[in-house]
């Protein structure tokens, strides 16, 4: 068996062998040692994507982040040259499917959509997962809520509808738009907070989501909703709902007469629901960037636009750490709204 180490060099050279000959030896194999650990890395980065890439919805069909998200991957799959197949994980108010991305492999072959929501769960208790458990891609979808009243109903606007609130005994107003603890419930609860009033002044009364909510709303069923204006579109263009502000810190381009919650009352409070595409934590820096790229040259693409005004989404492009910060700031939002209504672990 050849010896090894200095002792074996030192053996070799005192028998006759060339000492600069196994010192260059011995240094091409260590550059040929870190050049094959390195090369995993930047291969696999340069390879990529050599395969379909998954991307997991935690919602249902039919909603606006499945549809959002089978614009993106439709249009992903052109871009990268792959098919990228979208997955519906639903179940456990969003944790199903946002587990799903969170342990999932980090080779970027598994990617997905994360919500507002992944700021509630863990102050609720629901799962340990924040936005920490993620490798943010970009954020490409952020909509404000807005505060909806009936079209023929008592309330001019936000200021009457506030005064009304103030003069009300508690939980004879009633609202909804969302499930108990989702976002447009928190909308409620963090302007109620903004304005000194006590949270339990108004009664909730839980949906299945914003659509039946401004349903109940348009039969008279509850006093106001919240929601998105994409979400309330159908109803307002019936006649039916107006919306009186928007829980933004700028109005909306669609509706520029609409004024913005701290317009109408002159306290601060803006929250909506948002969507972005993430990957598990610990993805490759370079398959990530190349992720950004693709994505970032998909929401420029003509489909998209087109899609996005036709349903009233509102549209951006936030990569990277900017989305990580937003993410960051939308958690402490609903940290502070969920215990307002009491609902924080």
């Amino acid at each position: 068996m050849e010896e090894t180490g200095l002792a074996g060099d030192a053996e070799k050279f005192s028998s006759g062998g060339n000492l600069m000959t196994i010192v260059t030896r011995r240094a091409t194999l260590a550059f040929l040692a870190v050049g094959i650990l390195a090369a995993p890395s930047s291969s696999l980065a340069q390879d990529y994507p050599g395969k379909p890439i998954t991307m997991i919805v935690p919602w249902g069909a039919g909603g606006g982040t499945d549809a959002t998200a089978r614009l993106i991957s439709t249009l992903l799959e052109k871009e990268l040259g792959v098919p990228v197949p979208v997955e519906n994980r639903t179940g456990g108010s969003g944790v199903v499917g946002h587990s799903a991305i969170a342990h999932a492999k980090p080779d970027g072959y598994t990617i997905g959509v994360a919500t507002l929501e992944i700021g509630g769960m863990h102050h609720q208790g629901l799962t340990e997962i924040d936005y920490k458990a993620f490798t943010p891609i970009g954020l490409y979808n952020s909509d404000p809520a807005a505060i909806f009243v009936r079209s023929d109903g008592p309330y001019a606007d936000a200021t009457s509808l506030i005064e009304a609130i103030k003069a009300s005994a508690n939980r004879e107003l009633k609202a909804s738009g969302s499930a108990q603890g989702g976002v447009n419930h928190l909308a409620v609860a963090g302007m109620l907070d903004a304005l000194g009033i006590p949270v339990e002044r108004v009664a909730w009364v839980p949906s299945e989501g914003a659509a039946p909510g401004l349903q109940d709303l348009a039969a008279g069923g509850v006093n106001f909703a919240t929601a998105s204006l994409p979400e309330g579109r159908a109803l307002m263009d019936a006649g039916r709902i107006k919306p009186i502000a928007v829980f933004s810190t700028k109005r909306s381009e669609d509706m520029p007469d609409l004024p913005t919650f701290n317009e109408a009352t002159g306290a601060s409070f803006s929250l909506g629901s948002w969507r972005g595409i993430v990957a598990p934590v610990g993805v490759d820096a370079a398959i990530a960037e190349r992720l950004r790229t693709a994505i970032g040259k998909v929401v420029q693409a003509p489909e998209y636009p087109e899609f996005m005004k036709a349903r009233g989404y509102a549209m951006q492009w936030t990569p990277g750490q900017e989305f990580e910060t937003f993410m960051a700031d939308s958690d402490a939002k609903m940290g502070t709204a969920l215990k307002a209504v009491g609902l924080a672990k």
